[in-house]
């Protein structure tokens, strides 16, 4: 059952668009009547002057009968001709022994005289009377009064019929086509609303029903289709996130609980120092993965950052400079390229990228400074066993540790090149693995700014 309430929308729309298509339709209806009563206006003065050319000659050659003889077009015509005593000398039979219909006369000495009377004497209704006035009889002027019925100004009943029928029919079905399209939008958005309301966090898979037509619904739907794709992305990726960050948190407690518990059980016989070292070493790898949590969390958060243009050649040397390195460390640092950024997130991002280098090159590592057109380019290169070409995008997933790294860094927690991934895309620029002739190439390309933005 249609719901006609003040919030229904098919009710608005419907009463909106039959309010238009109803001022439309009497806004070409009155024009068209306008148009009609001038015709019917014009066809009556035609018919006056008819009547008078038809008398006029009948007066000039004495031939005027007393009864004049009716139209036989079945119009309606009335004449009177009166004579220089205003006696009525000859008239239609409507008539016939009736007083004169016109007691007006022309007064600027013109020959024609015209009043609308309501009604006329011996008439009904009202009348347009034209007088004109006849010089030529030697006895002085004669007048010939001619009557037609009244043009309104919509002309006549049939085309105010006419009009106000069409106006009716259209707006109605202007108002039925309106509710009909009303109908099946809100019909298409009734089945997307019931389509969100069943999605749950257990129902994530289920999409909204996508019109077939090709409107803005369509579009609608799809984009709620596109949202919910990617929600359901973001929510498996929280899921594996928890699950491998809950892993990586549990495996330190538990080793560290299973050394404690055994070192109480046995105090006697436990080497204290050794037992405290080690359980030092879980913290210490817990405080890591709770650090990098923590700022994946910022991250994703969309913490503001605090731009400042950089020279990231000088930021790169300051991060060589107090980072001890295992391998020799090659710089090609070039001056003056500069880019907006947060410079603490940024010297994270360089900090992960150049320990990454350090702990898996073999000899040295590359570390390189460029501009590139709009872009400042960092790479950072190691001459190690390098990354498979399968395995480029998985290691920027949270939590992902490949053999080599496992075996080269045991205490690491598999989230540095995520967050330095991340933190390159909230500066609107890409970190990405590339070919090399040897080894591992990052290559970091961030927006160059002006060097004056610094001053």
């Amino acid at each position: 059952m249609v719901n006609w309430n003040r919030s229904s929308l098919r009710a608005r729309r419907t009463s909106e668009a039959g309010a238009v298509a109803a001022l439309v339709c009497i806004g070409l209806s009155v024009l068209f009547l306008v148009l009609v009563g001038k015709q019917d206006t014009a066809m009556a003065q035609a018919r006056v002057t008819a009547g008078w050319d038809r008398v006029l000659p009948l007066i000039k050659l004495e031939r005027l009968p007393a009864v004049l003889p009716d139209r036989q077009d079945g119009k309606v015509q009335a004449i009177q001709v009166l004579d220089a005593r205003n006696r009525v000398v000859a008239a239609t039979p409507q008539l016939v022994s009736e007083p004169p219909i016109a007691t007006f006369r022309s007064t600027d000495g013109g020959v024609r005289a015209q009043r609308m009377l309501c009604p006329p004497a011996g008439l009904k209704g009202c009348m347009t009377v034209v007088s004109y006035k006849v010089y030529s009889q030697p006895d002085g002027i004669w007048l010939i009064d001619v009557a037609v019925p009244a043009v309104p100004w919509y002309g006549n009943a049939t085309a105010l019929f006419l009009a106000i029928g069409a106006s009716l029919l259209m707006t109605a079905m202007m108002a039925a086509w309106t509710f009909r399209a009303t109908s099946k939008d809100v019909a298409s958005v009734n089945a997307i609303r019931t389509g969100l309301a069943e999605i749950t966090a257990t129902g994530l898979d289920r999409r909204v029903p996508v019109p077939e037509r090709q409107d803005e619904i369509k579009l609608l739907a799809e984009t709620e289709n596109d949202t919910l794709d990617r929600l359901e992305g973001t929510y498996q990726q929280l899921r594996r996130f928890t699950s491998d960050a809950s892993h990586d948190l549990r495996s330190p407690i538990t080793a560290m609980r299973a050394q404690l518990e055994e070192a109480l059980m046995y105090p006697d016989d436990t080497d204290w120092p050794r037992t405290a070292t080690s359980v030092l070493a879980g913290t210490e790898r817990l405080q890591a993965i709770v650090t990098d949590l923590l700022i994946l969390a910022r991250l994703d958060a969309g913490v503001p950052m605090c731009l400042e243009a950089t020279d990231l050649a000088e930021l790169v040397g300051v991060e060589l400079d107090r980072r001890p390195q295992r391998v020799e460390a090659i710089r090609n640092l070039q001056q003056g390229v500069f880019t907006q950024c947060d410079r603490l997130r940024i010297c994270r991002l360089v900090g992960n990228l150049i320990d990454n280098a350090d702990r898996h090159a073999d000899t040295q590592m590359t570390v390189t400074v460029r501009d590139d057109g709009p872009l400042a380019v960092l790479e950072v290169a190691d001459d190690g066993a390098g990354i498979a070409v399968e395995l480029r995008q998985v290691v920027f997933e949270r939590f992902t540790r490949l053999e080599a790294s496992c075996e080269r860094d045991p205490g690491g927690t598999g989230l540095g090149l995520a967050i330095a991934r991340q933190i390159a895309e909230a500066h609107h620029g890409t970190l990405t693995i590339e070919d090399s002739a040897r080894g591992t190439r990052f290559v970091l390309r961030l927006p160059r700014c002006d060097a004056s933005l610094s001053r």
